[in-house]
């Protein structure tokens, strides 16, 4: 499916680009849907941060993302990399005292925050010394009445100013005359429309999903085996371990290894991302079924011929079709994925086990007998099991689908 978001440029006192604002679109029309602040961060980070990631967006600058109310208690912030991104704490965040709990624990973990048109009132008196950017909307706030309020924010030495809705070169020149670090607007730049290719998924796994890992005692072999049911999902949680939001101690080789590593408590929360980001999908359920089916298949031939790569041979198949669902070389995607190089290679059609247990796969499906057999042969396997294994394969897959 096609996805879209907005970059508004920053510019500095040099008028160079130092950051883009990132601004959630659902359509090719540049301007703010009418949907829920919460739900639209979500689906900002669901199609971006977890999908080419936000550097790819900003080209390597920072990105200021707005967090509202609802995002902030949902700490929808903890899929963001806090080296790449700024938190934009919008203005309808009220300074109160959950609220400052809060952002005093972003603050820890080290991100930066910023306030968005902001209006001084004492009671932001104790969320200045943990924010690192004030935004002014000079609309709101017009450059006369934001004397008096920048005299009060020179005391808190680490925060810097951007001047918003900038329009005309005359409102630049006082603005920077006033001291102002940053500008924004339409003088400099109007946002400008980004659109790329996202992954979907099967909502009715989420609630599966859901349902599971909310109950008193979650089963994790039956999570991680309703995450192989569709690459869309297992992609987006591999790009979560893979997005720089913790550090990786290992290469993954299980879907299982990856909700350990993930944790009870960040599943939880990604899984309730996924729920609050989730619209209704238009990918045909059909290339997923493939998808699902071919892991299997993989997985049940990995069995017979090397037993202990059998998790990385459902990989393998389960995302086999992951250039063709995103329009993107297979090169590219594999470099953002955990994957170990053996996955990796096979994926590249680099000659290996596992590339020779998915060519076998392909040419079952399409009725390459040639092919079939030049690939059995290297996997010292008889074609006449294949059949067998394939049914199981499907029948695996609908009996899931069925109970879904």
């Amino acid at each position: 499916m096609s996805v879209f978001v907005a970059r508004q440029a920053i510019f500095n006192r040099r008028q160079k680009v130092v950051a883009y604002e990132l601004l959630f679109r659902d359509s090719p029309k540049n301007f703010f849907p009418d949907i829920a602040e919460g739900q639209a961060t979500a689906r900002l980070i669901m199609e971006n941060q977890l999908n080419l990631g936000t550097r790819h967006i900003t080209s390597g600058k920072k990105a200021l993302i707005n967090i509202g109310p609802e995002s902030l208690e949902l700490d929808l912030c903890a899929f963001l990399p806090c080296q790449d991104v700024v938190i934009e704490l919008l203005e309808s965040i009220e300074p109160t005292d959950t609220n400052y709990e809060l952002c005093r624990e972003l603050f820890h973990s080290n991100f930066n925050l910023a306030l968005d048109d902001f209006v001084y009132k004492p009671q932001w008196d104790r969320f200045l010394k943990l924010v690192k950017l004030i935004k002014f909307d000079i609309t709101i706030t017009p450059l006369d009445d934001i004397h008096p309020i920048i005299k009060k924010l020179k005391d808190h030495k680490q925060i810097k100013l951007l001047a918003e809705k900038i329009e005309t070169q005359e409102e630049y020149e006082v603005a920077a005359g006033m001291g102002f670090d940053y500008f924004q607007g339409y003088f400099f730049a109007k946002p400008t429309m980004m659109k790329h290719n996202d992954i979907d998924y099967n909502y009715g796994l989420v609630v599966a999903i859901y349902a599971e890992i909310m109950s008193p005692n979650p089963d994790l072999t039956k999570i991680a085996a309703l995450f192989e049911l569709d690459a869309a999902l297992a992609y987006k949680l591999l790009r979560l371990i893979n997005s720089g939001v913790f550090p990786i101690q290992s290469k993954i080789a299980s879907l299982k290894q990856a909700l350990v590593y993930l944790g009870q408590e960040r599943l939880k929360k990604f899984v309730s991302l996924i729920v609050t980001a989730h619209t209704a999908g238009k990918k045909p359920a059909e290339l997923m079924q493939v998808c699902v089916v071919r892991a299997r298949f993989c997985e049940l031939i990995a069995k017979k011929v090397a037993k202990h790569q059998s998790g990385e041979a459902f990989l393998t198949g389960l995302f086999s079709l992951l250039d063709a669902i995103l329009d993107q070389p297979m090169s590219l995607l594999v470099e953002k994925l955990p994957f170990q190089d053996d996955i990796k290679a096979a994926l590249l059609e680099e000659k290996n086990t596992l590339y020779y247990i998915l060519k076998v796969v392909k040419a079952y499906e399409t009725g390459s007998w040639w092919a079939l057999e030049q690939a059995v042969i290297f996997l010292n396997i008889q074609s006449d099991i294949l059949p067998e294994l394939y049914q199981k394969s499907v029948d695996w897959a609908d009996s899931y689908k069925n109970n879904i």
